[in-house]
């Protein structure tokens, strides 16, 4: 007989024990991915930067099997608003207040505040996972009909996960990212060798502008890293934060805490003029990805974000032997720099039919929009054309 399944709702990821949700997060160590483990959920809301007076409430989803094991978990948020979650939904919101309805709160399925695409319905490996992440997704729009939300997101999911949804009646949405493909290089000039001349020469001269004037690079991981270093990245974060989002999402404890218990995960590359940090950038470390994810300086110089941000991340890959750089989202300035448009999905369920309706039509067309741009801007990529001769 199959096994009864049980659903809890925890208002804290603290309430789930790390090993339950890391074997439902995490199951191989090729597939790690750094967002979804306990340990960095569990920084968001220790620090504050996620939980009350934040708009990012947890109501995490845990599937239970018969004998009280997890079988599978969701990273669950009631929000109050929409922002840092990186798949725009103003448009829904408006049409929806327009008509005299209520868009918040909402459910979102989410990393806070990281577009970094990954699982979204957690559950460990085995010949029932399809069915416990259709279960999982069923749970969350029950959740959502129980707390009038107006409806439920999960963005950044896997492609896997898009079309198994996709047959359960979510509105499929796609939108693009430019992350850099690792082909077996064996250094960063044989990356270089693949691109067209000019591009290649580009290169060149943006990584020799960028360190000119006595800039150093370090690059700094696990027990390199102390609270000094995050006392000088926090202060080049909040620069970023204060001029993109008008204040920063996470706070100084946040990095503390992920030093504390992800340190092995954490990679800083920090620049140093005459002997004072001036800028820097913080990635996540994968089980085959490097994830760039925040930059800032207090010092302007010329091409040093392209030095810092993509072409480090590039170098640090090739290394390690890792698959892929994946540097964030939007920027299609990333492209000349041998970062190739990737697609990224989210799925969405509305509780109102006619904005369903709605909203389906114009996914749509978005869908298509994305994928012809996409096969535009690849064929503008900085890569050497093959030219193909046909036999006579």
């Amino acid at each position: 007989m199959p096994q009864t399944r049980t659903i809890r709702v925890e208002p804290g990821i603290s309430g789930i024990q790390e090993t339950d949700w890391d074997a439902c997060a995490n199951p191989t160590a090729f597939d790690y991915n750094p967002f979804v483990a306990h340990a960095f959920l569990k920084a968001l809301e220790q620090s504050g930067s996620v939980g009350e007076g934040t708009g990012w409430h947890p109501q995490h989803v845990v599937l239970e099997d018969g004998a009280g094991g997890v079988a599978g978990c969701m990273p669950l948020y009631l929000k109050t608003h929409s922002q840092g979650e990186y798949v725009f939904d103003h448009a829904f919101a408006d049409a929806l207040h327009r008509a005299g309805g209520r868009y918040y709160p909402k459910l979102q399925c989410a990393v806070p505040f990281s577009p970094v695409p990954g699982p979204r319905l957690l559950v460990r490996p085995g010949e029932n996972s399809g069915v416990r992440t259709r279960n999982l997704a069923l749970a969350g729009v029950q959740l959502a009909a129980q707390l009038r939300c107006s409806s439920l997101h999960i963005t950044f999911l896997t492609r896997l996960q898009w079309d198994t949804l996709g047959t359960l009646g979510f509105l499929q949405r796609t939108d693009q990212q430019f992350h850099w493909h690792n082909v077996g290089y064996a250094t960063f000039d044989d990356f270089l060798e693949t691109l067209a001349s000019r591009k290649r020469k580009a290169i060149r001269k943006e990584r020799a502008e960028a360190l000119a004037g006595g800039l150093e690079i370090e690059r700094l991981s696990g027990p390199q890293i102390s609270e000094v270093h995050w006392d000088h990245f926090f202060e080049f974060y909040c620069d970023t934060g204060n001029r993109k989002w008008g204040k920063p999402y996470l706070n100084r404890k946040f990095f503390s805490l992920l030093g504390e218990s992800m340190s092995d995960r954490c990679l800083l590359i920090m620049v140093k003029r005459n002997g004072r940090y001036v800028a820097g950038a913080l990635n996540m470390i994968g089980g085959d990805c490097l994830y760039g994810r925040y930059w800032g300086a207090i010092e302007q110089h010329a091409c040093l974000h392209f030095e810092v941000c993509y072409y480090q991340a590039i170098d640090w890959a090739i290394e390690h032997g890792l698959a892929r750089v994946e540097a964030g989202a939007q920027g299609s300035h990333k492209l000349a720099r041998g970062y190739l448009p990737a697609t990224t999905y989210s799925v969405h369920w509305f509780a109102e039919p006619k904005l369903t309706e709605a909203v389906a039509a114009y996914l749509e067309h978005e869908r298509a929009e994305v994928a012809e741009t996409a096969e535009f801007l690849t064929s503008l990529g900085p890569f050497k054309k093959i030219e193909v001769y046909e036999a006579d």
